[in-house]
């Protein structure tokens, strides 16, 4: 076992991306002005709560229907893939694009593994 395939760290990465759908939901100052200076609509925003919260529920699902984690991951994948692209394209700084640069990575790695098998 690895931690890229351990079950603690699909859980972890769920809560994480449980309080950030919260977080979205709300939005919190920093996630507003993320958004607004990489140019997202403001129509699309809502979608990013249930996008966050149901990659919570993918994550975490990892115990039961591990083929679910590793398309959550794999779809993750994508989703920072766009924001990465969305940073560049709006011209930020590296530094600002690096969370999801990392989470693209991770999230990358996380599905050429794969779950934890029993």
């Amino acid at each position: 076992m690895t931690a890229l395939t351990s079950p603690k760290t699909y859980a972890g990465l769920a809560a994480f991306h449980a309080v950030d759908a919260v977080a979205c939901a709300i939005p919190l100052a920093p996630i507003k002005k993320t958004l607004d200076d990489v140019g997202l609509p403001e129509n699309i925003r809502p979608v990013l709560p249930v996008v966050k919260g149901a990659a919570a529920v993918g994550l975490i699902s990892v115990t039961w229907f591990p083929a679910l984690a590793r398309l959550t991951t794999a779809m993750l994948t994508l989703y920072f893939a766009l924001a990465v692209g969305a940073h560049i394209r709006a011209g930020d700084k590296p530094v600002k694009a690096l969370p999801a640069a990392s989470f693209l990575a991770l999230f990358a790695a996380m599905t050429v593994t794969g779950p934890e098998r029993r």
